[in-house]
């Protein structure tokens, strides 16, 4: 006898995951803003960007927080909202929801209670960093933040060994320590620094671990950074030859 679960008839109510820009503003897509304008209930990671965001647009529209710490308790409110057949739209404070920010535990939930899930494509920081890289974008790996202190060098050591392009973020006050670190247990890798993705002073430090690390001592990096690691597989000869 099957004792497969039937899941319960789809609600009305739609939760989307609407991406949102990284630093540059034009970078919102039109089919964001209408989903906003036209959702019941507004999630957001930070209720002051996000204020800055819908002003931008001209739009009027109460924003309720969910962050980390309020997580679980947003979520009966939200699941009871869509259940009875309203719409609601998550955004993070920038870039698209749920990578390296909370909402993953409500999309799971409203999976459960076969709730649609619509998610709405736009600015990452991962892809915008690794496209324009220079590294392999055949295989990579998101590790989000690293651990500040336990479990740190194990992260490290077990990610030094994957042959693809790996990619974390970092905040401009722990950068030196973490490419300081890189070098030790990687070994002198390839990296890459893509800082300030979108806004006036966006840049990409390219070069060699211990290089970078030198560089770092002379100068204070500001912004959020996307470091990019070269996997084990990754060799110069790589780079494009373009046959001129």
């Amino acid at each position: 006898m099957s004792h497969t679960k039937i899941p319960p008839a789809q609600a009305d109510g739609i939760l989307y995951l609407a991406s949102t820009p990284i630093g540059n503003l034009d970078d919102m897509t039109f089919r964001a803003i209408k989903v906003i304008q036209e959702t019941d209930i507004l999630l957001a990671e930070d209720t002051r960007s996000a204020a800055r965001l819908l002003k931008h647009f001209n739009i009027s529209k109460k924003i309720h927080s969910y962050y980390a710490y309020n997580e679980d308790k947003r979520i009966p409110f939200v699941l009871q909202e869509l259940l009875s057949g309203r719409i609601v739209t998550l955004i993070s404070e920038a870039g698209t929801p749920l990578i390296s920010d909370p909402g993953h535990k409500l999309v799971v939930a409203a999976i459960h209670r076969n709730i649609r899930v619509i998610p709405i494509p736009g600015a990452s920081a991962v892809l915008a960093a690794l496209v324009a890289s220079g590294l392999p974008t055949s295989r990579f790996v998101f590790e989000g933040f690293l651990p500040r202190k336990k479990g740190r060098t194990k992260t490290l050591e077990n990610l030094s060994k994957e042959p693809g392009t790996l990619i974390v973020y970092e905040s401009p006050y722990r950068i030196e320590k973490t490419v300081e670190d890189i070098g030790k247990i990687f070994g002198n890798r390839y990296i890459v620094l893509a800082r300030e993705l979108t806004k006036k002073f966006e840049e990409f430090i390219r070069g060699y671990a211990f290089d970078i690390s030198r560089q770092l001592t002379q100068r204070r990096l500001k912004g959020e950074i996307v470091i990019l690691i070269a996997g084990t597989q990754y060799h110069s000869s790589e780079d494009i030859n373009t046959g001129e």
